[in-house]
């Protein structure tokens, strides 16, 4: 079974707003046996939503529309499904009656006239109710093809869909069994990988494909596989996949969806009970930011200082002034420092410094731009390594968070 995704929107095309919308869709629709055969953005445009419609049922069995659905001039969709389905808009008293309920529970002003321009839908649609928006979902079906529609708005979509579209998706359609298990690991390159599992990867099924995909410090190991027993597929992956695990345990770090690299490190902090906290130069914060988007961080993570000008190492980490003269405030000794002082300063068992020049401009250090010394103080001690990222500033700041973390995880790991 095939689908199409299509985002409606000016705003996806001229940059403006990036288009999540899709990578949920996708992935939840796989979850369910679904395969994406095609994600097309166009404009806010009769003709070219038509021409799309078009499109894609001459090789979907689904197509999922999102966008287009507001009160506004702009917003044409549901004109347009009408056009496509040779359907008239009729009002929906359901619908009148969720935008009344929403502007009541919110305590928000009167609706206005436009909003209850929302409760004008095709005739022929099957309404969704969007317990978190005005704009209704749709679901509409011709030769056999289903077009559903959704709002726009990430967290309307998502209920919509979980709540609403995946359901009917299941009972409508007869689907295969896909399943994806990938594995995380930091610190190798993905020629590197390739090369050391060479022979496991040669004697892969047919069925079961490996995909690497890499990015700035780590890479993800996906093996994927399609079948009619759901039970049989999953274990044999799993037991590839145990032997990957096992063949590349120094780098792994784990499954994506069951942890990812800040979830085991907080499984080996909270085992051993023992406290996080973070002095970042460079990083400006982004990994404190990793951090906190675990859920129950505060268990072992107790606070940072992000001490961007120099002046503040000294006055509040106390790194000496000496030392910056000495070895200049991208160094390791200054990591290093930064490290055994941040301890101190939030009573901490360990802590990780970051210190370099993210580009465009060196700006206080004197090293070439894309230089980061990276430093983690333990109750062993200090350690500490210096790096040369390359001179893209985005690039940088995302190589020193995943080495930071792929060097604070191999410390704790051997404590």
């Amino acid at each position: 079974m095939l689908a199409e995704i299509i985002t409606i929107g000016d705003e996806i095309l001229i940059g403006q707003i990036i288009d999540t919308n899709s990578a949920y869709i996708s992935k939840e629709l796989n979850k369910i046996g679904v395969k994406v055969y095609q994600i097309t953005s166009i404009q806010d445009d009769r003709s070219h939503i038509l021409q799309a419609f078009e499109e894609a049922k001459k090789h979907a069995d689904l197509v999922i529309v999102t966008g287009g659905l507001g009160p506004t001039k702009d917003d044409i969709t549901k004109q347009t499904f009408c056009d496509f389905f040779d359907d008239t808009l009729v009002e929906d008293q359901n619908v009148v009656e969720n935008v009344k309920q929403l502007f009541k529970k919110y305590q928000l002003n009167k609706p206005l006239p436009a909003n209850f321009q929302q409760a004008m839908v095709p005739s022929k649609a099957i309404i969704l109710t969007n317990l978190h928006g005005t704009a209704p979902g749709m679901w509409m079906e011709r030769d056999e093809k289903v077009f559903v529609s959704l709002p726009g708005v990430p967290y309307e979509m998502k209920s919509l869909l979980q709540e609403e579209v995946l359901p009917r998706i299941v009972k409508r359609f007869n689907r295969p069994h896909i399943y994806h298990k990938t594995l995380l690991t930091y610190g190798l390159g993905e020629s590197t990988i390739a090369e050391r599992i060479a022979d496991w990867e040669n004697a892969l099924p047919k069925n079961i494909k490996l995909a690497y995909l890499p990015s700035l410090g780590r890479v993800r190991l996906r093996l994927s596989s399609m079948g009619a027993d759901e039970n049989a597929l999953k274990k044999s992956i799993d037991t590839r996949m145990e032997v990957l695990n096992e063949m590349l345990s120094d780098i792994a770090v784990g499954y994506e969806d069951e942890t990812s690299i800040v979830g085991r490190i907080a499984h080996i902090l909270n085992q051993k009970k023992q406290t996080l906290s973070l002095a970042e130069s460079c990083t400006g914060g982004a990994i404190v930011e990793k951090i906190t988007a675990e859920a129950g961080a505060s268990s072992f993570f107790l606070g940072s200082i992000v001490p961007y000008k120099t002046e503040l190492k000294t006055q509040i980490l106390g790194v000496p002034s000496s030392l910056i003269e000495e070895f200049s405030v991208v160094s390791i000794q200054v990591a290093e420092s930064m490290a055994l002082n941040c301890c101190k300063l939030f009573n901490t068992d360990y802590a990780i410094s970051t210190t370099g020049i993210a580009g465009p401009t060196k700006g206080d250090g004197k090293d070439e731009v894309g230089t980061v010394c990276i430093a983690i103080a333990s109750p062993k001690g200090v350690i500490s390594e210096k790096f040369n990222f390359g001179n893209d500033r985005f690039r940088v700041i995302e190589k020193t968070i995943n080495k930071a973390f792929e060097m604070f995880l191999k410390e704790i790991s051997k404590n």
